[in-house]
């Protein structure tokens, strides 16, 4: 038993990549001119927080110098690695959440090559971290099955016309199909390049029971850290990001304040989160076309968040775990009758803010035909490339976006 207790002592947090990867990453950044980060590092590995806390500053510095695709990559790995060292040293005091909150930033803003130790790192805070709350049971938030949505939730279909864009629901809606096979949405949908609801489809997915039980959420997730969008969305002037635990985040999009809304958007949550990517189940459909996944992204959020109407070049699906949400489709074939932004960076946006339409600004939108739904729990809405969508949350919301394949009309994405 000694010998074993030898090989993994449970007050170290072990960086096998790290430990083989050291030299040769300080070597390729003392060649970028980063000699007082390779002194800070190696003074970290000796033992000395102030001087890993320092490096990590350093790295962070870097990383903010200049627009994200212009970092040198190096410096993702040099901020990773300065994660490692603080995380373990909070780790070693038994400060595990702290720990946490470390590894998560490394998780967000580094890069590849210490990822294996930075995801090993975290699962083992959290078995400490859970263990201590065991012994202290302060998770008890009363009821044994809290839920996200509870049937109070329940909406009424005529309140929610009143909120949503005018003429929402009156012209035509997305088409539904149960249980669709794959051949049939490739015949029927993928090949036209038309939108189509899918329900019955998520019924195996776990996340359909366990992601409205919030002891669940608080439970694998609770001291992780999230980014967060706070504001109406992100074109308006108030909208920031900021850093949230999930406990946190979870506490805000249950709250009935009238706010703005905090969304935890498009997030590549899954890569993060280990145990909520084992909740999903990429969907059959997007094997169609052959091509492979270009992103599983996580949009959490209140009653009320909205996603302004854009394009995007890639097939999606927005598959809906807990809520609903209202969305407006127009076709891939319209352009400039919806105005988009003339800013390269926003071509796929449109100027028009379809909850304050101004008709004499933007005349041509006015009687464009679209196809709208209300995306309910547990059915998947199929968006085609380039077509255009609006997004609104109806309640409290989680959904998973499911990217794959570029159109066929531009090889070059």
């Amino acid at each position: 038993m000694a010998n074993h207790h030898h090989h993994r002592n449970d007050d170290v947090l072990e960086t096998p990549v790290l430990d083989v990867e050291a030299h040769s990453l300080l070597q390729r950044i003392s060649e970028e001119g980063g000699y007082a980060y390779v002194s800070m590092s190696t003074r970290a590995a000796d033992g000395d927080i102030r001087a890993a806390e320092a490096a990590r500053e350093m790295a962070w510095e870097q990383l903010h110098s200049g627009p994200w695709h212009s970092v040198l990559p190096v410096w993702r790995d040099a901020y990773s690695m300065a994660c490692l060292h603080v995380a373990k040293f909070h780790y070693a005091n038994g400060e595990f959440r702290e720990a946490l909150r470390v590894l998560d930033m490394g998780l967000i803003m580094g890069g590849m090559v210490l990822r294996k130790d930075l995801d090993s790192a975290v699962e083992k805070a959290t078995e400490r971290a859970n263990a201590l709350l065991r012994v202290s049971e302060e998770s008890v938030d009363g009821s044994a099955n809290a839920k996200l949505i509870t049937n109070q939730n329940a909406i009424n279909l005529m309140e929610v016309v009143e909120i949503l864009p005018k003429r929402s629901l009156s012209c035509k809606l997305v088409g539904k199909r149960s249980a669709l096979s794959l051949e049939g949405f490739m015949r029927d949908y993928f090949l036209s390049g038309s939108p189509v609801l899918l329900s019955d489809s998520m019924t195996h997915w776990p996340a359909r029971t366990k992601w409205n039980d919030l002891n669940y959420l608080r439970k694998v997730a609770g001291y992780r850290t999230v980014p967060v969008e706070v504001g109406k969305n992100y074109l308006c002037t108030d909208w920031k990001q900021e850093m949230l635990t999930f406990s946190e985040f979870l506490e805000r999009i249950q709250s009935k304040s009238s706010g703005v809304p905090t969304y935890l958007a498009q997030h590549p949550l899954f890569d993060q989160i280990q145990e909520l990517r084992n909740d999903i189940v990429i969907p059959d459909y997007c094997f169609a076309g052959g091509t492979e996944m270009k992103s599983v992204n996580a949009w959490f959020g209140p009653a009320g968040t909205v996603t302004p109407l854009h394009h995007d070049p890639h097939h999606n699906i927005l598959a809906q775990v807990v809520g609903k949400k209202y969305v407006r489709l127009y076709p891939a074939s319209l352009s400039e009758e919806l105005y988009p932004h003339s800013e390269s960076m926003l071509k796929n946006s449109s100027q028009v803010d379809l909850d304050n339409m101004d008709a004499n600004e933007f005349p041509k939108i006015q009687d464009l035909e679209f196809l709208d739904c209300i995306l309910e729990e547990g059915e998947m809405l199929y968006i085609p490339p380039k077509w255009w969508h609006y997004v609104r949350s109806l309640t409290t919301s989680l959904s998973v976006s499911f990217w794959w394949g570029a159109a066929p009309s531009s090889p070059t994405s």
